[in-house]
């Protein structure tokens, strides 16, 4: 059976029992915003130029009803979202934006959900444990485990997800739930912490007509429970079309309409724009907000217009060009409608005091304390990434190499110059392999997850430093598992030195190489944030470290020879070396074999230093999308 036709089934069947949502009492939020406006600065090689995206836009919604936000690609749907949900906060930025009267807070993130266009989920986290981990890191402190574990259980009966509970959401390369239970898993991720206002980006895109009013339908039931919802929602159906409200059209980042979705259609007609065929009232608008005018009757003003002016700026079917219908469409709505709706906005809310002072608190409200943030992040960590760790592909490539060591160093003698000659060849191979490998495995962890990141960021689920910790640390069991593999198939084949003590610290070294490679690899990820630049930056700085780790060149030029002692490689080679000939004799290829404290405690500021570099790169960049 196909796939849109296991959506319809599934959907169908779900609607035959009406879902009843969680109606435990929410801090009502008013939501008014006048004169919005919102440029952006687009530098180029000689000049900035400002360009307007928002012209004044004003509208309100309150506690119980849909917004829907409505207007062709690139009118400014998205923008105005980000901007009354708290997302955009620029000086750029102008107008009035108020939340119960009062400007936004961030005690307001505890208390809005904001469901993206991008289904952002982690595709190796079944349903059941996406909406179990949001309910522990975002639910209050004075709720229980079992508790929050309980509300999480309850959205899924409330969206129509148990029969999918124990499904892999699923991704690109991963098979996992259909397009509209992906989409309701992330609105169960946002209504899961009783939000009381809910803002969605086009939550309809690419699902069939039966699953986007199921899902529409979804909205209307939790903004019946005393919830504020904003949705945008580009070419809906004419029954998705009379679910919302109130409704606001944009054309060109200007407002053409705001009030109530039913007396859309009677407005345009008064202005003397009405359908000339039966139409859906969203392509009737939508038509209008692009400037186009067919099957619509032309007003007398454009009319009269368009007669006086010259046939050259008619279109050839004698109507207006689509800017002469946007600029009627827009003073017509700023002489009729705007001032009145402007006058209903001033007017103050009959709001008590606490609710207003609730909103303007600046206290941030987390879920879970810092370590209880920690051990939940590094749980999730594991279940995650552990598919990618132990894939058939990287076992092989590990293992494969490590028997082909094995076979051409096979049996090697230490007791002759030749064979430490051939041995110390084997040491830098493993101290470049696993300088190599992992740099190039953690570059991918922040570029990869900087969406998730940035919308659980701002969402307030974490600290920053938590995620970090745990992000890095989560890796470690995983990062481990396969040099021990591959050391003990090296390290017998190649017939080093058969000591307990010996093995444990050549495990102890490759590991140390490991975690120091993985934090250049977090650092370079983390800085660039762009995986071909941090790909090519990675390359250049491996090689450079493997050419200085001194194997190829023993005597460098003072100038450049700096290098070799930030090179992990360096470090690793000698600490190995050390290792295996330090009772044997006192310099092995002109290495002192030595303590090796110095080697270890390189090893260590590289394991820290580089972490630390990754995290401030991090912190930059959350603070740049604050900014």
């Amino acid at each position: 059976m196909s796939r849109v036709s296991d959506n319809n089934a599934e959907d169908v069947e779900a609607r035959t029992c009406k879902m009843k949502f969680q109606t435990e009492p929410t801090l009502p939020i008013y939501l008014k915003f006048t004169d919005v406006t919102y440029k952006v600065i687009i530098k180029g090689m000689t000049s900035c130029e400002e360009r307007a995206i928002l012209n004044g836009i004003t509208g309100a919604v309150n506690p119980g009803e849909v917004l829907a936000l409505m207007g062709p690609s690139g009118s400014g749907k998205t923008t105005l979202l980000n901007l009354l949900g708290g997302r955009l906060i620029q000086s750029t930025v102008g107008g009035s934006i108020t939340y119960n009267d009062q400007p936004y807070s961030k005690f307001l993130k505890s208390r809005i959900g904001f469901v993206t266009q991008d289904d952002v989920l982690f595709p190796h986290l079944t349903v059941k444990e996406t909406l179990m981990y949001a309910a522990r890191l975002r639910l209050p402190k004075v709720l229980t485990r079992q508790q929050k574990e309980k509300r999480a259980v309850d959205v899924i009966y409330e969206l129509g997800l148990e029969r999918c509970q124990d499904t892999m959401i699923g991704g690109s390369f991963v098979r996992g739930v259909s397009g509209g239970e992906r989409k309701r898993v992330c609105i169960g991720n946002e209504i899961i912490i009783n939000p009381s206002l809910l803002f969605l980006d086009e939550p309809t895109s690419g699902l069939d007509s039966t699953t986007a009013l199921r899902t529409i339908q979804t909205l209307q039931d939790i903004a019946e429970v005393g919830k504020t919802v904003i949705t945008t929602i580009h070419q809906p159906s004419s029954r998705l079309f009379h679910k919302f409200d109130k409704l606001i059209l944009l054309g060109k980042g200007s407002l053409l309409y705001f009030g109530k979705a039913s007396e859309a259609i009677v407005y345009f007609s008064s202005i003397g724009c009405s359908p000339l065929i039966a139409m859906n009232p969203a392509e009737f608008l939508l038509d209008l907000a692009n400037g186009n005018l067919t099957d619509i009757s032309v007003p007398s003003e454009l009319e009269d217009k368009v007669q006086m002016e010259n046939s050259e700026t008619e279109t050839g079917n004698g109507k207006p060009p689509p800017a002469v219908v946007h600029e009627y469409l827009v003073e017509a709505y700023e002489s009729r409608v705007a001032d009145t709706e402007k006058k209903k906005l001033m007017a103050p809310l009959p709001l008590d005091d606490e609710l207003k002072s609730k909103v303007s608190s600046s206290k941030r409200q987390w879920g879970a304390s810092w370590w209880q943030q920690y051990c939940i992040l590094f749980c999730r960590g594991i279940k995650e990434r552990k598919h990618d760790y132990f894939s058939w592909l990287r076992i092989t490539q590990v293992l494969s190499t490590a028997i082909i060591l094995g076979l051409l160093w096979w049996q090697s003698d230490s007791k002759t110059i030749r064979g430490r000659q051939d041995q110390a060849g084997l040491l830098f191979f493993i101290a470049v392999f696993w300088g190599f490998f992992p740099v190039f495995t953690a570059i991918f962890t922040f570029p990869q997850e900087r969406a998730m990141l940035g919308k659980e960021r701002a969402a307030d689920m974490y600290r920053l430093s938590a995620y970090f910790l745990a992000r890095t640390t989560s890796d470690l069991p995983l990062d481990l598992i396969l040099p021990v593999l591959f050391l003990l198939v090296v390290y017998f084949m190649a017939g080093l030195r058969l000591s307990a003590s010996h093995f444990f610290l050549s495990m102890l070294t490759v590991f140390l190489c490991i975690v120091a490679a993985q934090g250049l690899g977090l650092a370079i990820g983390a800085t660039l944030m762009d995986l071909k630049r941090a790909t090519t930056l990675a390359s250049v700085t491996v090689m450079t470290f493997m050419l200085a780790g001194g194997y190829f060149v023993k005597k460098v030029p003072v100038f450049i020879s700096w290098i070799r002692y930030m090179s992990f490689n360096y470090h690793t080679y000698k600490l190995l070396l050390k290792v295996q000939y330090q009772d044997i004799m006192p310099t092995v290829n002109g290495i002192k074999t030595d303590s090796g404290l110095k080697e270890v405690g390189a090893l260590v500021a590289m394991i820290f230093g580089y972490r630390f570099l990754a995290y401030l790169s991090l912190r930059k960049m959350q603070l740049h999308c604050e900014a």
